[in-house]
């Protein structure tokens, strides 16, 4: 039976804006990647918000925030709440990348969108891989399997082959890579022959690479002529993606004194950039052969650096040895990161170089310096924007609000005691004399006012506090404040004289109040508090800017050759400005003879198998009067119907599943139903036996009846051979013999092996 496929292009179709579509196999919905811009485009989330309750799985593909930026968002404030898988590396670096980003946008502006607890919940919710992994999905995803293929671009970036049983197999494979590289091989896109569809993008469609060779070349060139001019070098990469083949490439050129670079300083600067070599560092298993052999054979970790400085403020970068630096910071669009500061610093110096290593979103500021290229001397207005400490006066008066607001909360604890001791059947009305004594004294003329009489004496005594054990079922009540406290200043020592290993800023400042001696609040800050600043800056441009490629992907030429090979029956064309969409469809059509779709964003394609094929829902009263029969794995029915269209719903309970695929029908918002027919209407049918009968497994049925039965020529003997059972070439089983009581019971014996409708 064929399955019903549609794509819906939510995002990334005839532009280069991030990827994220649904497929749909019969009533399975998988999400292919959820990227988002560098903007966070609020339309692109209006329209996922619509989805994200029908989702079944969501399949990730890499780790940046290209193809998995918006999956926070989704988990932490829209409630998606199903199964999403990825490889380990997507997992681990996919988590430095939004935890970068976050920092990098949070330092900028009051960035709410999402929270790093947003992060964690979301990535919690992974399901972890391994390259050829085959997985199952279940519920309504039963009879579907995902597998995860190399593809080359980033560690841990996934061709995704999806499987219906006995049926299609689509493989989603976009931003490949089929050249091996420094830390990673090539992708496998030569194992999967003839798909029957394929889903793959346009990116590089009418983009020529350089060189490996010469493209390294022009990168020592520029690095090597700026430090020697006194000038410092800024590379713009991304987090913990395509940055470790330049670390490790960068890494090896200091290694070798005929170079001379040792003599200047090499940074790599970005909020987590400790956490994502630790990472790199533990998964050599996923990087090239070449890594793999190296570190079996000798040990020798490629990415344990001895030049490369771990840095994760400006402030660790200024405190390197004085000289020329080159610097290789996160993000690479300059719109926000490390890498805006620093160009903002370094750009009016003309000795300085900026190198841009990957294609940005358009509008983006690295987008800008790239399209267009004016002379030395240019001028840019820039929204400068950071986050500083506050100081003075600020300070102090943040000090004083902070120590007002935590005062009730010190006092209440002490109120909650008093009312929990009143409870006592101990306590006694007393008073303090506060005066010269400190002694606790029954106040005179006060009479006790209980209603039964106290027979107990209460003798003049020093005061003595006793604190009682609050108790519920589970035992001790804990006070999660006596923690906090301790909790706080651990992680303040760690961050001082150790590397930050967490990368996790607090979004509140956390205050601890102490009492003196005098009863005087010292309010101690165990976070400093911060302020933004933001101003419209003039940035005269002098510094030499140039676009090196290092994104990883397979050009033009080699991705429409590896199209040939791969001759896949069905293709859908995304992720791809509209003439590189054109280029790669042509192609298809001319050259592989494949059915190609090229949809438009927000689109809904349908790339069934079979052309003449609809679905229907069966109504009520249909379904009521269905005889099924018991087959060997299922119960089938014979159907006489009439086909009809509603307007609407068939029943109420299932009203919102009707509306989701309604949305995503080409019918007009119309349902195609079978109604039920007249009794003298009902036409009348020949029998028809279902099953797919072994002659070997009826003999054992044979034998748990007591009847002899045995094999000779193909042909199954029973009852000292005067019957006989053989297969015909129609797949049907003839049965021979003399007319007996035998011939009935096992011409019975073999009616019940078949579902007859």
């Amino acid at each position: 039976m064929t399955s019903i496929i549609k794509l819906h292009t939510i995002s990334g179709a005839m532009d280069e804006s991030p990827p994220c579509y649904i497929l749909q196999i019969d009533d399975v919905r998988i999400l292919l990647d959820c990227g988002w811009d560098e903007k966070f485009d609020p339309n692109f989330i209006k329209e996922l918000k619509r989805q994200v309750h029908t989702l079944d799985a969501v399949l990730l593909s890499h780790p940046d925030a290209y193809h998995l930026g918006a999956l926070p968002y989704l988990v932490g404030k829209l409630g998606l709440n199903c199964p999403i898988y990825a490889t380990i590396p997507v997992f681990k670096m996919g988590q430095m990348f939004m935890y970068d980003l976050y920092m990098s946008h949070f330092n900028m502006y009051d960035f709410d969108l999402f929270s790093l607890d947003d992060v964690d919940t979301a990535f919690e919710k992974i399901t972890q891989l391994k390259y050829n992994q085959t997985v199952s999905l279940k519920g309504k995803g039963y009879g579907i399997s995902i597998t995860p293929l190399n593809a080359g671009h980033m560690i841990g970036g996934t061709i995704w082959k999806i499987v219906k049983v006995g049926e299609e197999d689509i493989v989603y494979a976009i931003d490949f890579n089929h050249k091996k590289e420094r830390h990673l091989s090539g992708c496998e896109l030569d194992r999967l022959q003839r798909p029957s569809l394929l889903i793959t993008d346009a990116y590089n469609a009418q983009y020529q690479q350089a060189r490996r060779r010469a493209r390294d070349e022009k990168l020592m060139t520029n690095i090597l002529q700026t430090v020697r001019n006194n000038g410092n070098v800024l590379i713009a990469v991304d987090t913990a993606g395509r940055v470790l083949e330049l670390a490790h490439m960068l890494d090896q050129l200091w290694k070798n004194k005929e170079s001379g670079l040792m003599a200047y300083s090499l940074a790599l600067l970005n909020n987590v950039s400790y956490n994502v070599i630790e990472f790199a560092k533990s998964q050599i298993e996923w990087m090239s052969d070449k890594l793999t052999k190296a570190f079996e054979g000798a040990r020798n970790n490629p990415f344990h650096f001895k030049h490369i400085n771990l840095c994760h403020t400006l402030a660790d970068v200024y405190k390197l040895p004085a000289g020329p630096k080159v610097v290789l910071a996160s993000t690479p669009d300059l719109e926000s990161g490390f890498t805006r500061d620093l160009f903002i610093q370094w750009a009016g110096n003309p000795n300085n170089s900026i190198i841009l290593t990957t294609r940005t979103g358009p509008g983006t500021l690295a987008m800008e310096l790239v399209e267009n290229s004016m002379p030395p001397g240019r001028q840019l207005e820039l929204d400068v924007r950071r986050r500083v400490e506050l100081e003075g006066a600020e300070l102090d008066e943040y000090l004083r609000t902070q120590g007002e607001k935590l005062n009730p909360l010190i006092v209440k604890p002490e109120l909650e005691e008093e009312e929990s001791s009143s409870d006592s059947e101990d306590d006694i009305e007393m008073s303090i004399i506060t005066g010269k004594h400190d002694i606790v004294v029954r106040a005179e003329g006060r009479h006790h006012s209980g209603f039964f009489k106290s027979n107990k004496r209460h003798h003049v005594m020093f005061p003595y506090h006793e604190e009682k054990i609050k108790y519920d079922d589970y035992g001790e009540v804990i006070n999660l404040d006596d923690y906090r406290i301790v909790d706080a200043a651990s992680y303040e020592y760690a961050t001082d004289d150790g590397p930050n290993k967490e990368n996790v800023k607090k979004e509140e400042p956390h205050v601890e109040q102490q009492t003196n001696g005098n009863g005087h609040c010292d309010v101690q800050l165990l976070e400093k508090p911060t302020k933004l600043i933001s101003q419209r800056k003039t940035i005269e441009v002098n510094a030499q800017i140039q676009r090196i490629d290092f994104e990883g992907r397979s050009d033009g030429e080699s991705m429409l050759k590896i199209l040939s090979q791969l001759r896949p029956r069905r293709v859908i064309v995304v992720h791809g400005t509209a003439d590189g969409t054109q280029v790669v469809a042509k192609h298809c059509e001319q050259n592989v003879g494949a059915r190609v779709f090229a949809p438009q964003k927000g689109e809904i394609i349908d790339v069934t198998t079979e052309i003449h094929i609809y679905q229907v829902r069966l109504t009520e009263g249909l379904v009521s009067q269905l005889q099924f029969q018991k087959g060997k794995d299922a119960e089938v029915a014979w159907i006489d119907g009439r086909l009809g269209m509603r307007l609407q719903a068939i029943d109420a309970p299932n009203q919102t599943e009707v509306t989701v695929e309604q949305d995503a029908a080409t019918l007009d918002s119309k349902t195609l139903t079978l109604e039920t027919l007249d009794i003298d209407e009902i036409p009348v049918h020949n029998s028809v036996l279902i099953n797919e009968l072994k002659l070997s497994d009826f003999k054992q049925i044979l034998m748990r009846n007591n009847i002899n039965s045995e094999f000779s020529g193909g042909v199954l003997w029973c009852c000292n051979g005067t019957l006989a059972l053989r297969r015909v070439d129609a797949g049907k089983v003839a049965m021979e013999g003399c007319i007996s009581e035998e011939y009935y019971k096992i011409r019975e014996l073999l009616y019940e092996q078949y579902a007859i409708v």
